[in-house]
């Protein structure tokens, strides 16, 4: 189990960075499997992600592995504790979501603007800014999050989340599609 984990998250990784969803250190992704969280290690680039590069916690932020967890392993373990429905998270830091994000502060969501986007998303709340890794962040990003699966963090970035890494995966995508086009609509 440990081994697909570490894998799905090294493919995710690099898909990550070949479809412009995140750059450099940026962003990490988690799987949860019972108790235990795979996560992308502190200072592992998405873009060459090794399995040896993903560290391994439990629920209570206990480092289980010979590397330690993203700086945003709180963040997770929040999401993890609030929604025992999601199996997998996705943090990237999309440029078209990061604009949004930053244009919208202070407001309550993104306006969706297609169909696909409505029916897999319902809404995308903004999250207020708190310092990268700090409970602070991991507190907001929850509270707005709620029972949604995507959440944009004015001046940072977006979780979305699923029953599966793809799942979570896919929905950054869709969250990055819908502010490419909020964003486009703002410019015409």
């Amino acid at each position: 189990m440990s081994r697909t984990a570490r894998a799905q998250l090294v493919k995710y990784s690099h898909l990550a960075h070949e479809r412009g969803l995140t750059a450099a250190f940026g962003g990490n992704l988690s799987i949860r499997r019972g108790n235990i969280i795979f996560i992308k290690a502190t200072g592992a680039v998405m873009d060459d992600i090794t399995s040896g590069q993903v560290a391994v916690i439990d629920m209570d932020g206990k480092v289980l592995s010979g590397v330690r967890p993203s700086l945003e392993y709180r963040l997770h373990l929040a999401i993890y504790k609030r929604r025992p429905d999601v199996r997998a998270i996705a943090h990237l830091h999309p440029p078209h979501s990061i604009i949004a994000a930053t244009l919208l502060e202070g407001r309550d969501s993104l306006p969706i603007i297609t169909p696909e986007a409505e029916l897999y998303l319902r809404e995308i709340p903004i999250a207020p800014f708190r310092p990268a890794g700090t409970e602070e962040l991991a507190e907001v990003t929850v509270e707005a999050l709620g029972e949604y699966d995507a959440v944009l963090m004015a001046r940072h970035g977006i979780v979305t989340v699923g029953k599966s890494l793809r799942e979570a995966f896919y929905k950054a995508e869709l969250v990055e599609e819908s502010a490419k086009l909020w964003y486009l609509s703002e410019k015409r």
